[in-house]
């Protein structure tokens, strides 16, 4: 095994591990497969779920999906880049409550962990991309929570999915095994130290993976489209050519005229180089239909939308405008409907495992994603949201201040009425309550 997955030690430990059907179930396998490669044949087989655990299980297809090859195929790329990016750029606030009215809290040192650099060789945007990425291509994402002898937050330290193993001891709790050959480290966590942030499905151990149930299918559609297409393009992006002649010809000569035909007009560097000259009655005839009469070109237009729904994200986002939703008619009402349906269960998921690791139960204290952060590169949508905080003639009472509108900006506040709300009732102004207009 590579530096990147666990090593045989610990892969020998777990498949041991009560709590652990996949590896035990491996082991067994193995075992049996042992005894198969001693038979002059060798062939060797593994149940569907072993292979799933390993990444060997192929798509319908024939192409093996899993998290590495599924990042080759550009919608994969494109949907998972847009969901960690747009999660990393928003900023986290810690609060403090007494159950109604919610108070920012200064920064200090816990905020400078979850916005700028949880780790001595991360920084914070790393860190939730890295996050996100694994939530997305295996279902679960992990953080090791590094205390000091006092209890604070140390450190929060990214972990790849391939080094952590969470396993249900005879007690029922739930225990993490943590191996990084590359710093030597092999130990158990209580889940008290280890941030899980889980995908959709979760029960308890793991989340059900996009990839893995979703977009198995699609994604090893488009990888098998992607090679085919590259096949055709290899090949000097011809159709296969029928050679006919009414002369009867040998093998060998056969074999000849096949490889001499092959070497000066198949593949790229070969393409539109020479004309194709025949002798002694030959003829040459297509025999194969093009990419676009094979309606390649739908197909992969297809399999960009279909690996698009699997994520929740709106095609035109990674660049399919063809496609029509029902998230509204316009892109900005798909903008919003990607950060309502896509990017809101992500934020709850993160902001709830935040909370209950990192804050003791009923200090009042919690963590939350500024989601106002998401309409900032909007002028016209932030410039509508700013007018009905305010409030005013013909918008009603307004909830904010101008000089809260200007600290959410980073401007300093002018002071004055500038502090006040606007209310129509104590405006000059306004028309008196319950007065004719």
């Amino acid at each position: 095994m590579t530096s990147k997955t666990a090593t045989w030690a610990a892969a020998q430990q777990r498949a041991a591990t009560p709590g652990s059907p996949i590896l035990t179930n491996w082991r067994a396998e193995r075992e049996a497969a042992r005894a198969v490669a001693a038979s002059p044949r060798n062939e060797v087989t593994y149940s569907e779920s072993v292979q799933e655990a390993f990444g060997m299980l192929p798509s319908a297809s024939g192409m093996a999906v899993t998290p590495v090859t599924a990042m080759r195929v550009a919608a994969v790329f494109a949907c998972v880049q847009k969901i960690a990016g747009a999660i990393a750029t928003l900023p986290i606030h810690v609060y403090r409550t007494d159950g109604d009215i919610k108070d920012r809290q200064p920064r200090d040192d816990l905020w400078y962990k979850l916005n700028e650099q949880p780790a001595p060789q991360f920084t914070a945007a790393s860190h939730w991309e890295g996050v996100s990425t694994a939530q997305l291509l295996r279902g679960d994402g992990y953080t090791w929570i590094q205390r000091s002898m006092n209890g604070s937050v140390k450190a929060l330290l990214p972990l790849p999915w391939t080094s952590v193993f969470p396993l249900r001891q005879p007690g029922g709790e739930i225990r993490y095994f943590i191996t990084l050959p590359e710093y030597g480290i092999n130990t158990w966590l209580e889940a008290s130290e280890i941030l899980h942030f889980p995908g959709f499905g979760f029960d308890g151990i793991k989340s059900m993976s996009v990839i893995a149930y979703a977009a198995r299918a699609a994604v090893g559609n488009a990888l098998a489209m992607d090679q085919y297409s590259g096949n055709f393009f290899s090949g000097g992006a011809h159709p296969s050519i029928i050679l006919k002649t009414d002369k009867v010809m040998k093998n060998d000569q056969i074999s000849a005229l096949q490889q001499a035909f092959a070497s000066k007009y198949a593949g790229v560097a070969n393409a539109h180089q020479l004309p194709l000259v025949l002798t002694e009655g030959m003829t040459a005839a297509p025999i194969s239909l093009s990419a676009d009469d094979s309606q390649l070109l739908e197909a992969r237009k297809f399999q960009v939308v279909d690996i698009a729904r699997a994520f929740g994200v709106p095609p035109h986002m990674i660049g399919e405008t063809s496609a029509s939703t029902s998230w509204g008619s316009g892109i900005e009402s798909m903008s919003r409907g990607f950060v309502t349906y896509t990017l809101q269960p992500h934020l709850v998921r993160i902001e709830q495992e935040l909370n209950r690791k990192l804050f003791p139960r009923n200090t009042g204290r919690f963590v939350q994603f500024d989601r106002d952060a998401l309409i900032e590169g909007d002028s016209a949508a932030q410039a509508a949201y700013n007018r009905a905080a305010l409030g005013g003639p013909g918008t009603g009472m307004g909830w904010m201040s101008v000089d809260e509108v200007r600290k959410s900006k980073g401007l300093a506040p002018r002071g004055g009425a500038s502090a006040d709300i606007f209310d129509p009732r104590t405006t000059p102004d306004a028309p008196a309550q319950g007065a004719a207009p």
